[in-house]
Protein backbone atom coordinates (compact mmCIF):
# COMPACT_ATOMS: atom_id res chain seq x y z
CA UNK A 1 0.00 0.00 0.00
CA UNK A 2 2.90 2.37 0.74
CA UNK A 3 4.50 1.69 -2.65
CA UNK A 4 1.14 2.18 -4.37
CA UNK A 5 0.65 5.40 -2.42
CA UNK A 6 3.79 6.91 -3.96
CA UNK A 7 2.80 5.68 -7.43
CA UNK A 8 -0.71 7.00 -6.81
CA UNK A 9 0.61 10.52 -6.18
CA UNK A 10 2.19 10.52 -9.64
CA UNK A 11 -0.86 9.00 -11.31
CA UNK A 12 -3.25 11.42 -9.67
CA UNK A 13 -1.11 14.38 -10.67
CA UNK A 14 -1.33 13.38 -14.35
CA UNK A 15 -5.02 12.43 -14.47
CA UNK A 16 -6.23 15.49 -12.52
CA UNK A 17 -4.08 17.83 -14.64
CA UNK A 18 -5.66 16.30 -17.74
CA UNK A 19 -9.09 16.61 -16.10
CA UNK A 20 -8.68 20.40 -16.07
CA UNK A 21 -6.93 20.65 -19.45
CA UNK A 22 -9.72 18.85 -21.33
CA UNK A 23 -12.82 19.79 -19.35
CA UNK A 24 -16.08 20.83 -21.02
CA UNK A 25 -18.30 23.83 -20.32
CA UNK A 26 -22.04 23.44 -20.89
CA UNK A 27 -24.37 25.97 -22.45
CA UNK A 28 -25.43 27.10 -18.96
CA UNK A 29 -21.80 27.62 -17.85
CA UNK A 30 -21.60 24.37 -15.85
CA UNK A 31 -18.13 22.80 -15.94
CA UNK A 32 -17.73 19.06 -16.60
CA UNK A 33 -14.47 17.17 -16.22
CA UNK A 34 -13.14 13.65 -15.97
CA UNK A 35 -11.51 10.83 -17.92
CA UNK A 36 -14.43 10.62 -20.35
CA UNK A 37 -13.52 14.05 -21.69
CA UNK A 38 -9.73 13.76 -21.78
CA UNK A 39 -9.89 10.23 -23.16
CA UNK A 40 -12.17 11.20 -26.05
CA UNK A 41 -10.63 14.63 -26.78
CA UNK A 42 -7.02 13.76 -26.02
CA UNK A 43 -6.89 10.52 -27.99
CA UNK A 44 -8.60 12.27 -30.91
CA UNK A 45 -5.70 14.75 -30.93
CA UNK A 46 -3.30 11.81 -31.06
CA UNK A 47 -5.13 10.30 -34.05
CA UNK A 48 -7.06 7.66 -32.05
CA UNK A 49 -10.51 9.20 -32.34
CA UNK A 50 -12.55 5.99 -32.51
CA UNK A 51 -10.52 4.32 -29.76
CA UNK A 52 -10.99 7.41 -27.62
CA UNK A 53 -14.77 7.39 -28.03
CA UNK A 54 -15.06 3.67 -27.26
CA UNK A 55 -12.72 3.89 -24.25
CA UNK A 56 -14.58 6.92 -22.86
CA UNK A 57 -17.92 5.10 -23.11
CA UNK A 58 -16.45 1.98 -21.44
CA UNK A 59 -15.10 4.10 -18.60
CA UNK A 60 -18.42 5.89 -18.09
CA UNK A 61 -20.42 2.64 -18.01
CA UNK A 62 -18.15 0.99 -15.44
CA UNK A 63 -17.91 4.18 -13.42
CA UNK A 64 -21.68 4.08 -13.00
CA UNK A 65 -21.30 0.48 -11.82
CA UNK A 66 -18.39 1.45 -9.56
CA UNK A 67 -20.37 4.28 -8.00
CA UNK A 68 -23.02 1.75 -6.99
CA UNK A 69 -20.35 -0.64 -5.67
CA UNK A 70 -17.54 1.47 -4.24
CA UNK A 71 -19.46 4.54 -3.22
CA UNK A 72 -22.78 2.99 -2.41
CA UNK A 73 -22.81 -0.73 -1.62
CA UNK A 74 -19.59 -0.84 0.44
CA UNK A 75 -20.26 2.33 2.44
CA UNK A 76 -23.98 1.73 3.01
CA UNK A 77 -23.33 -1.85 4.01
CA UNK A 78 -20.57 -1.07 6.53
CA UNK A 79 -22.46 1.90 8.00
CA UNK A 80 -25.62 -0.18 8.40
CA UNK A 81 -23.72 -3.01 10.10
CA UNK A 82 -22.08 -0.63 12.57
CA UNK A 83 -25.31 1.23 13.32
CA UNK A 84 -27.17 -2.00 14.01
CA UNK A 85 -24.40 -3.15 16.38
CA UNK A 86 -24.06 0.27 18.02
CA UNK A 87 -27.73 0.65 18.93
CA UNK A 88 -28.32 -3.05 19.56
CA UNK A 89 -31.00 -3.27 16.89
CA UNK A 90 -32.50 -6.70 16.27
CA UNK A 91 -34.85 -8.21 13.74
CA UNK A 92 -34.64 -8.81 10.03
CA UNK A 93 -35.78 -5.29 9.15
CA UNK A 94 -33.18 -3.43 11.27
CA UNK A 95 -30.71 -2.86 8.43
CA UNK A 96 -33.54 -1.95 6.07
CA UNK A 97 -34.69 0.79 8.44
CA UNK A 98 -31.11 2.08 8.76
CA UNK A 99 -30.83 2.05 4.95
CA UNK A 100 -34.01 4.14 4.61
CA UNK A 101 -32.64 6.73 7.08
CA UNK A 102 -29.36 6.90 5.16
CA UNK A 103 -31.26 7.23 1.88
CA UNK A 104 -33.16 10.28 3.18
CA UNK A 105 -30.01 12.01 4.51
CA UNK A 106 -27.98 11.37 1.35
CA UNK A 107 -30.89 12.34 -0.90
CA UNK A 108 -31.27 15.74 0.78
CA UNK A 109 -27.58 16.53 0.20
CA UNK A 110 -27.01 15.22 -3.34
CA UNK A 111 -30.13 16.76 -4.86
CA UNK A 112 -28.38 20.10 -4.25
CA UNK A 113 -25.63 19.15 -6.71
CA UNK A 114 -21.85 19.52 -6.66
CA UNK A 115 -21.83 22.82 -4.72
CA UNK A 116 -23.81 21.45 -1.78
CA UNK A 117 -21.76 18.22 -1.81
CA UNK A 118 -18.57 20.31 -1.68
CA UNK A 119 -19.89 22.49 1.15
CA UNK A 120 -20.87 19.53 3.32
CA UNK A 121 -17.74 17.46 2.62
CA UNK A 122 -15.39 20.41 3.22
CA UNK A 123 -16.80 20.76 6.72
CA UNK A 124 -17.04 17.09 7.67
CA UNK A 125 -13.84 15.57 6.27
CA UNK A 126 -11.16 17.83 7.88
CA UNK A 127 -12.86 17.33 11.27
CA UNK A 128 -12.88 13.55 10.77
CA UNK A 129 -9.21 13.40 9.72
CA UNK A 130 -8.08 15.58 12.66
CA UNK A 131 -10.05 13.51 15.18
CA UNK A 132 -8.75 10.24 13.75
CA UNK A 133 -5.15 11.51 13.70
CA UNK A 134 -5.30 12.52 17.35
CA UNK A 135 -6.71 9.14 18.38
CA UNK A 136 -4.17 7.06 16.43
CA UNK A 137 -1.19 9.17 17.53
CA UNK A 138 -2.38 8.84 21.16
CA UNK A 139 -2.40 5.05 20.75
CA UNK A 140 1.09 5.08 19.20
CA UNK A 141 2.44 7.26 22.05
CA UNK A 142 1.01 4.85 24.63
CA UNK A 143 2.42 1.87 22.69
CA UNK A 144 5.65 3.63 21.64
CA UNK A 145 7.90 0.73 22.68
CA UNK A 146 6.12 -1.56 20.22
CA UNK A 147 6.08 0.82 17.23
CA UNK A 148 9.65 0.33 15.82
CA UNK A 149 9.27 -3.45 15.77
CA UNK A 150 5.81 -3.26 14.22
CA UNK A 151 6.98 -0.84 11.52
CA UNK A 152 9.77 -3.28 10.70
CA UNK A 153 7.23 -6.13 10.63
CA UNK A 154 5.31 -4.38 7.82
CA UNK A 155 8.38 -4.57 5.56
CA UNK A 156 9.84 -7.92 6.60
CA UNK A 157 7.06 -10.38 7.40
CA UNK A 158 5.07 -10.03 4.19
CA UNK A 159 8.16 -10.85 2.11
CA UNK A 160 9.49 -13.65 4.31
CA UNK A 161 10.44 -17.03 2.89
CA UNK A 162 7.49 -18.57 4.69
CA UNK A 163 5.03 -16.24 2.95
CA UNK A 164 6.57 -16.87 -0.47
CA UNK A 165 6.72 -20.64 0.02
CA UNK A 166 3.10 -20.75 1.14
CA UNK A 167 1.97 -18.90 -1.98
CA UNK A 168 0.83 -15.96 0.14
CA UNK A 169 3.23 -13.41 -1.31
CA UNK A 170 1.34 -12.81 -4.55
CA UNK A 171 -1.97 -12.70 -2.68
CA UNK A 172 -0.61 -10.12 -0.22
CA UNK A 173 0.73 -7.89 -3.00
CA UNK A 174 -2.55 -8.15 -4.94
CA UNK A 175 -4.60 -7.36 -1.84
CA UNK A 176 -2.36 -4.40 -0.96
CA UNK A 177 -2.68 -2.96 -4.46
CA UNK A 178 -6.48 -3.33 -4.44
CA UNK A 179 -6.88 -1.76 -1.01
CA UNK A 180 -4.50 1.08 -1.88
CA UNK A 181 -6.53 1.78 -5.01
CA UNK A 182 -9.70 1.79 -2.94
CA UNK A 183 -8.21 4.16 -0.35
CA UNK A 184 -6.88 6.82 -2.73
CA UNK A 185 -8.60 6.02 -6.08
CA UNK A 186 -5.46 7.08 -7.97
CA UNK A 187 -5.57 5.87 -11.55
CA UNK A 188 -9.23 4.90 -11.23
CA UNK A 189 -10.49 8.11 -12.83
CA UNK A 190 -12.92 9.36 -10.21
CA UNK A 191 -10.78 12.23 -8.86
CA UNK A 192 -10.50 14.11 -12.21
CA UNK A 193 -14.30 14.49 -12.22
CA UNK A 194 -14.13 16.52 -9.01
CA UNK A 195 -10.86 18.32 -9.73
CA UNK A 196 -12.02 19.08 -13.27
CA UNK A 197 -14.69 21.40 -11.84
CA UNK A 198 -12.20 23.44 -9.78
CA UNK A 199 -12.17 27.22 -10.22
CA UNK A 200 -8.66 27.45 -11.62
CA UNK A 201 -6.93 28.25 -14.88
CA UNK A 202 -3.77 26.33 -13.89
CA UNK A 203 -4.15 22.59 -14.65
CA UNK A 204 -0.71 21.80 -13.21
CA UNK A 205 -1.50 23.50 -9.91
CA UNK A 206 -4.69 21.45 -9.63
CA UNK A 207 -2.66 18.32 -10.35
CA UNK A 208 -0.30 19.22 -7.51
CA UNK A 209 -3.24 19.72 -5.15
CA UNK A 210 -4.58 16.30 -6.16
CA UNK A 211 -1.26 14.66 -5.18
CA UNK A 212 -1.94 15.48 -1.54
CA UNK A 213 -4.80 12.95 -1.45
CA UNK A 214 -2.81 9.69 -1.75
CA UNK A 215 -0.14 11.12 0.58
CA UNK A 216 -2.69 11.71 3.34
CA UNK A 217 -5.04 8.76 3.04
CA UNK A 218 -2.71 5.93 1.98
CA UNK A 219 0.78 6.91 3.16
CA UNK A 220 -0.27 8.51 6.44
CA UNK A 221 -3.75 7.40 7.55
CA UNK A 222 -3.51 3.75 6.43
CA UNK A 223 0.04 3.32 7.74
CA UNK A 224 -0.85 4.85 11.12
CA UNK A 225 -3.89 2.58 11.29
CA UNK A 226 -1.71 -0.45 10.57
CA UNK A 227 0.76 0.57 13.29
CA UNK A 228 -2.08 1.06 15.78
CA UNK A 229 -3.49 -2.41 15.04
CA UNK A 230 -0.08 -4.11 15.12
CA UNK A 231 1.26 -2.34 18.22
CA UNK A 232 -1.79 -3.24 20.31
CA UNK A 233 -1.47 -6.94 19.41
CA UNK A 234 -5.20 -7.42 18.76
CA UNK A 235 -4.42 -8.95 15.35
CA UNK A 236 -3.02 -12.02 17.16
CA UNK A 237 -6.14 -12.59 19.23
CA UNK A 238 -9.07 -12.23 16.85
CA UNK A 239 -10.24 -13.20 13.37
CA UNK A 240 -11.96 -9.82 12.96
CA UNK A 241 -11.12 -7.74 9.92
CA UNK A 242 -11.61 -4.21 8.60
CA UNK A 243 -13.32 -1.73 10.87
CA UNK A 244 -14.02 -4.32 13.58
CA UNK A 245 -10.30 -5.06 13.94
CA UNK A 246 -9.49 -1.33 14.10
CA UNK A 247 -12.21 -0.87 16.72
CA UNK A 248 -10.67 -3.63 18.85
CA UNK A 249 -7.29 -1.90 18.63
CA UNK A 250 -8.73 1.45 19.72
CA UNK A 251 -10.73 -0.02 22.60
CA UNK A 252 -7.77 -2.03 23.92
CA UNK A 253 -5.79 1.16 24.64
CA UNK A 254 -8.09 4.21 24.84
CA UNK A 255 -10.09 4.66 28.09
CA UNK A 256 -13.73 5.61 28.71
CA UNK A 257 -15.00 3.92 25.56
CA UNK A 258 -13.33 6.66 23.47
CA UNK A 259 -12.33 4.12 20.81
CA UNK A 260 -15.96 3.36 20.01
CA UNK A 261 -16.97 7.01 19.90
CA UNK A 262 -14.06 8.23 17.74
CA UNK A 263 -14.13 5.39 15.24
CA UNK A 264 -17.88 5.46 14.82
CA UNK A 265 -17.81 9.22 14.13
CA UNK A 266 -14.95 8.79 11.65
CA UNK A 267 -16.62 5.85 9.94
CA UNK A 268 -19.94 7.65 9.48
CA UNK A 269 -18.33 10.83 8.19
CA UNK A 270 -16.24 8.81 5.72
CA UNK A 271 -19.24 6.72 4.65
CA UNK A 272 -21.53 9.68 4.03
CA UNK A 273 -18.90 11.87 2.36
CA UNK A 274 -18.10 8.96 0.03
CA UNK A 275 -21.78 8.43 -0.72
CA UNK A 276 -22.12 12.11 -1.61
CA UNK A 277 -19.08 12.06 -3.90
CA UNK A 278 -19.95 8.90 -5.81
CA UNK A 279 -23.41 10.17 -6.58
CA UNK A 280 -21.74 13.01 -8.48
CA UNK A 281 -19.52 10.59 -10.40
CA UNK A 282 -22.57 8.67 -11.57
CA UNK A 283 -24.40 11.87 -12.54
CA UNK A 284 -21.40 13.08 -14.56
CA UNK A 285 -20.96 9.75 -16.38
CA UNK A 286 -24.65 9.39 -17.22
CA UNK A 287 -24.61 12.98 -18.48
CA UNK A 288 -21.65 12.13 -20.71
CA UNK A 289 -23.36 9.04 -22.13
CA UNK A 290 -26.61 10.91 -22.80
CA UNK A 291 -26.77 14.68 -22.28
CA UNK A 292 -25.61 16.59 -19.17
CA UNK A 293 -29.19 17.64 -18.36
CA UNK A 294 -30.21 13.97 -18.03
CA UNK A 295 -27.42 13.11 -15.58
CA UNK A 296 -29.44 14.24 -12.56
CA UNK A 297 -31.85 11.31 -13.00
CA UNK A 298 -29.09 8.97 -11.92
CA UNK A 299 -29.54 10.20 -8.33
CA UNK A 300 -33.03 8.73 -8.08
CA UNK A 301 -31.70 5.22 -8.72
CA UNK A 302 -28.69 5.91 -6.52
CA UNK A 303 -30.63 6.84 -3.37
CA UNK A 304 -33.03 3.91 -3.76
CA UNK A 305 -30.11 1.48 -4.10
CA UNK A 306 -28.75 2.64 -0.71
CA UNK A 307 -31.51 0.64 0.99
CA UNK A 308 -30.64 -2.48 -1.06
CA UNK A 309 -26.91 -2.02 -0.41
CA UNK A 310 -27.50 -1.81 3.35
CA UNK A 311 -28.74 -5.41 3.47
CA UNK A 312 -26.59 -7.28 0.90
CA UNK A 313 -23.53 -9.32 1.87
CA UNK A 314 -20.29 -7.30 2.05
CA UNK A 315 -18.44 -9.85 -0.13
CA UNK A 316 -20.73 -8.97 -3.03
CA UNK A 317 -20.02 -5.25 -2.55
CA UNK A 318 -16.24 -5.77 -2.44
CA UNK A 319 -16.23 -7.92 -5.58
CA UNK A 320 -18.31 -5.28 -7.38
CA UNK A 321 -15.83 -2.57 -6.36
CA UNK A 322 -12.77 -4.54 -7.53
CA UNK A 323 -14.30 -5.44 -10.89
CA UNK A 324 -15.60 -1.96 -11.67
CA UNK A 325 -12.39 -0.23 -10.53
CA UNK A 326 -10.28 -2.53 -12.71
CA UNK A 327 -12.34 -1.76 -15.81
CA UNK A 328 -12.22 1.97 -15.03
CA UNK A 329 -8.46 1.92 -14.49
CA UNK A 330 -7.59 0.35 -17.85
CA UNK A 331 -8.73 3.22 -20.15
CA UNK A 332 -7.71 5.83 -17.54
CA UNK A 333 -4.10 4.63 -17.24
CA UNK A 334 -3.62 3.98 -20.97
CA UNK A 335 -4.91 7.43 -21.92
CA UNK A 336 -2.83 9.07 -19.15
CA UNK A 337 0.30 7.41 -20.55
CA UNK A 338 -0.51 8.48 -24.11
CA UNK A 339 -1.17 12.06 -22.99
CA UNK A 340 1.62 12.33 -20.39
CA UNK A 341 3.82 14.28 -22.82
CA UNK A 342 1.24 17.09 -22.85
CA UNK A 343 1.27 17.14 -19.06
CA UNK A 344 5.07 17.18 -19.01
CA UNK A 345 5.22 20.18 -21.36
CA UNK A 346 2.63 22.06 -19.25
CA UNK A 347 4.54 21.21 -16.04
CA UNK A 348 7.83 22.59 -17.39
CA UNK A 349 6.07 25.78 -18.45
CA UNK A 350 4.31 26.15 -15.09
CA UNK A 351 7.45 25.63 -12.99
CA UNK A 352 9.46 27.97 -15.20
CA UNK A 353 6.85 30.67 -14.48
CA UNK A 354 7.25 30.06 -10.75
CA UNK A 355 11.01 30.52 -11.02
Amino acid sequence: MIVCGFLGMSTKFVECTLGVQYRDVGDDGTVYGGPMYYISKGLKERGFGLLGKISAVIFAIFCIGGSFGGGNAAQSNQAALQMVDLFGLTGGSARTIVGIIMMIVVGIIIIGGIKRIGQVASRLVPFMVALYFIAVIAILIIQIEEVPGMFQLIFTDAFSGKAAAGGALGYLIKTGIKRAAFSNEAGIGTAPMMHGTAKTNEPIREGLVAMIGPAIDTLIVCTLTALAILSTGVWKETSDNGISLTLNAFNSVLPYNLGNIILIIAMFVFAFSTLFSYSYYGVTCLGFLTKPKYGKYYNYFYVISIVIAAVVKIDFAINLIDSAFAMMAIPTIISALLLSKKVNVAAKEYFSKLK
